[in-house]
C-alpha cells in the first residue's frame, strides 16, 4: 500500500498527539510489531510496548505539558521527513518546570501505513544548555552522542584516511 502524503500527515498527526497526550499504546500502535523508535536521549526502543514504556516512564517521568509541531513533511511510500519544532516542561531536579524548546528533523522509514524506524537529529547541545546542568554533566551527554555518531561511520569514508 502506497503511503500519500496525506496518510503521512496523518501518521504526523497521531505521532504528535499521543506524545503530547503521554498516550503510549497510541504511539506504539503506530509502529510495525519490529519497529524501532530511535530518541536521541533515551536510545532505541524495539516493538509497540517498548515504545509505549518509553514515552510513559522515560518521557513522561522527566518532562510533561510537550508540544510538538511537525513542518514541510515530505514523503513516499517507503519514507517520510518533516521539519519540527518541541518543547516540554522540565520534571528533573534543579530544572523543575523550566521550558525547554529544540529544532530539528524526523525521518520515518514506514512499512504501509505504519512507522518501522523512527530517527532524529538535532542540536543536543541547544536543548541542553537551556537545563543549567552542569557542564561536565553536559559534557558527558554530548560525548556519548558524539561516540555513537562516530560508531555509525566508522568503516566510512569520514573516518577512513
Amino acid at each position: 500500500m502506497e503511503t500519500t502524503h496525506m496518510t503521512f500527515d496523518a501518521i504526523l498527526s497521531r505521532f504528535t498527539a499521543a506524545v503530547e497526550s503521554g498516550d503510549g499504546t497510541a504511539l506504539g500502535a503506530l509502529f510495525t510489531q519490529d519497529g524501532i523508535y530511535h530518541d536521541t536521549f533515551y536510545g532505541e526502543f524495539h516493538g509497540p510496548s517498548a515504545i509505549k514504556d518509553m514515552l510513559e516512564n522515560h518521557f513522561w517521568r522527566d518532562a510533561e505539558a510537550f508540544r510538538w509541531d511537525m513542518d514541510e513533511p515530505l514523503a513516499n511510500a517507503d519514507i517520510g521527513y518533516a521539519n519540527w519544532r518541541f518543547s516540554y516542561a522540565s520534571k528533573l531536579e534543579g530544572v523543575k518546570g523550566k521550558r525547554i524548546v529544540f529544532e530539528g528533523m524526523s525521518r520515518f522509514r514506514l512499512k504501509g501505513d505504519l512507522i518501522d524506524r523512527y530517527d532524529e537529529i538535532f542540536d543536543i547541545g541547544i536543548a541542553l544548555s537551556q537545563t543549567d546542568f552542569a557542564s561536565e554533566r553536559m559534557a558527558r551527554i554530548i560525548g556519548k552522542a558524539a561516540e555513537r555518531l562516530r560508531s555509525r561511520a566508522l568503516n566510512s569514508r569520514h573516518l577512513v584516511d
